[in-house]
């Protein structure tokens, strides 16, 4: 079934069935259990669960089970390649195909060489700010001072960023974290006006100028997509 990459209009966490809303704090801090008996299992990141969920109600994907690694992992990188592992091991034996939707996310390459050694295939691109951009679009940009949030990272931003950096203590040290920095530049997904207001507040608190872009679910639709239909039927 063919989606639009860039259609993620209305379609964030408030327009989900209740079921299907999960709790930003669970996962970042848990992640997401593996649910569903579907042929694929989806292996990502908990900061893509919103999005992943939207596509697979959007395209009627319910060969698609998801689980998600904890988000915090944005911050420890080198928790994600041996997860990634285990949750491959646990699971190979019951879905037709294992995809892992982390592209590299900091692993220096670890994870694609585990991916390869496992005979899982993952989403390309060194980071979801380039595949939600495209890979393609993202790369031409060569940009070096920006400083990027998605949907989920604005939702938790503290969470993430302020409270780990120590800066609702020692504000004082946003120049030392910041000072190759420019501009915040915010990849919308959804079209979220509560959304945008809350990133522009992240750029003033960080002294950083603001850009909007809205990108849409970006190569993560065309992605799913291809692994959708390779195993329909």
């Amino acid at each position: 079934m063919d989606c639009d990459p860039h259609d993620g209009r209305g379609l964030g966490p408030a327009g989900m069935d209740r079921a299907q809303v999960i709790d930003d704090q669970t996962l970042t801090t848990d992640g997401l259990a593996q649910l569903g008996k579907g042929r694929v299992l989806l292996l990502a990141c908990g900061a893509l669960a919103h999005e992943i969920i939207a596509l697979k109600k959007m395209n009627s994907w319910d060969h698609l089970d998801l689980q998600c690694l904890p988000a915090i992992f944005h911050n420890h990188p080198e928790k994600i390649t041996p997860e990634i592992t285990d949750a491959v091991a646990k699971h190979r034996d019951s879905y037709d195909n294992i995809f892992v939707v982390y592209a590299d996310c900091g692993t220096g390459g670890q994870l694609f060489e585990k991916c390869k050694e496992l005979g899982v295939s993952m989403i390309d691109g060194p980071h979801c700010y380039s595949f939600f951009e495209t890979n393609v679009v993202f790369e031409a940009r060569d940009e070096m001072t920006a400083f990027y949030l998605t949907d989920f990272l604005v939702r938790q931003f503290d969470a993430f960023f302020w409270r780990p950096m120590g800066l609702d203590r020692h504000p004082q040290l946003l120049e030392m974290y910041l000072g190759n920095y420019t501009t915040l530049v915010y990849q919308a997904q959804t079209q979220d006006p509560l959304l945008e207001e809350k990133a522009q507040d992240c750029a003033r608190r960080m002294g950083l100028a603001y850009e909007y872009r809205f990108t849409g679910y970006g190569d993560l639709a065309g992605t799913l997509n291809a692994v959708a239909d390779s195993h329909l039927g």
